[in-house]
């Protein structure tokens, strides 16, 4: 861990250098708040939260002009803990939430290699969710985006210009276990259009469980569709995903949260509705509605529904509160976290103060 933190001080120390030479860039969320968790086995929770609405982070990104307009470009980010100063992850992984290098032109797209979000989990929070993938609503507590679902290693991801409207990604995440192509392979893409208040996309997620042992584990499928329209008092929000398969739908919380065991759907749908809307020049009120549908037959489906409020001290602070209830049918046992934390029970609230720069 120490050496870890060492790293980031000696590249923010030297960072100066690389300004003469590119248009680099430090920047970062530092968020926290107070985070009211009830329902859980293990009792009523209540907490310092760092990065409730979103992640608390520290990154570097840069480009170089290589002149015909095309770029090199690199990004580097490390998730934080503002409660107590530690990185967010448990591996000692330094740069955690996305490590990449690449090449951008302005008429052939973006070519990048590395660690990077999955096709499927971006537009799932840049178009389907209200929330955005934070606070308490987080589309997170019941679609499948947890784990490798997120975030792909060993990426090479290419993503076209902006089209007409039309943009578009694909995914491709090396499984590099030696003798076999396939095992433990990830790939993934999506296409999306936006036209004045229209924004849809279409994502799909596949992921061979495969290892360098087992070779029947076979592959989880993922597809989703998303939109939002915004007239302008109100912008809705919508959203459908079908999950297919081992692994289609990992869990974002415990599989103990409520004193029994609970296994992820192998097949399942999951459905939102939900909606942003302007209520002062600088406050938000979001809510949506989520149905996971189980279709294995145990039937174990779960409902959230959640609201929340953000408001805007100016263009780089924000305060907010939240609140999410998920209710569990048939054995169901997810749970009510929010951007950074899986949560421990079946309700949340919270109340924080986001600072980004």
């Amino acid at each position: 861990m120490k050496k870890s933190l060492i790293a980031i001080a000696v590249l923010a120390a030297t960072s100066s250098a690389a300004f003469a030479q590119s248009n680099v860039t430090i920047y970062g969320i530092v968020d926290a708040g107070i985070t009211a968790e009830r329902g859980g086995a293990a009792g009523s929770v209540s907490k310092v939260t760092s990065g409730a609405a979103s992640a608390s982070r520290i990154g570097f990104k840069g480009t170089e002009d290589l002149g015909g307009g095309l770029s090199a470009i690199f990004k580097l980010e490390t998730g934080v803990r503002v409660d107590d100063g530690t990185l967010d992850n448990t591996t000692s992984t330094l740069f955690n939430r996305e490590a990449y290098v690449g090449l951008s032109s302005k008429t052939a797209g973006t070519l990048t290699l590395g660690r990077q979000y999955t096709p499927y989990y971006e537009t799932l929070r840049d178009v389907g969710d209200p929330f955005a993938m934070g606070y308490a609503g987080t589309a997170k507590n019941l679609f499948p985006v947890a784990s490798f679902m997120t975030r792909n290693s060993n990426a090479v991801v290419y993503k076209t210009p902006n089209l007409e409207g039309f943009t578009g990604s694909v995914s491709y995440s090396l499984g590099e276990v030696a003798g076999d192509a396939s095992a433990t392979r990830q790939v993934g893409g999506s296409l999306g259009y936006a036209n004045g208040p229209l924004n849809v996309a279409v994502a799909y997620n596949s992921k061979n469980n495969d290892t360098a042992t087992v070779k029947t584990a076979g592959v989880g499928h993922n597809a989703l569709i998303a939109a939002n329209y915004n007239f302008q008092v109100v912008k809705v929000f919508a959203a459908y995903s079908k999950d297919k398969g081992l692994n289609s739908a990992p869990l974002n919380g415990s599989a103990t949260a409520y004193g029994y065991t609970f296994g992820a759907s192998q097949d399942s749908t999951d459905a939102l509705i939900g909606l942003t809307a302007p209520v002062s020049e600088s406050g938000t009120v979001m809510a949506s509605f989520i149905r996971k549908n189980d279709k294995e037959v145990a039937n174990r489906d779960a409902d959230q529904w959640a609201i929340g409020y953000n408001y805007a001290l100016s263009k780089r602070t924000s305060t907010y509160v939240a609140y999410a209830k998920i209710k569990n049918k048939n054995g169901a046992g997810y749970t009510v976290g929010n951007n950074t934390e899986a949560g421990s029970g079946d309700k949340a609230f919270n109340l924080g103060l986001k600072h980004s720069f």
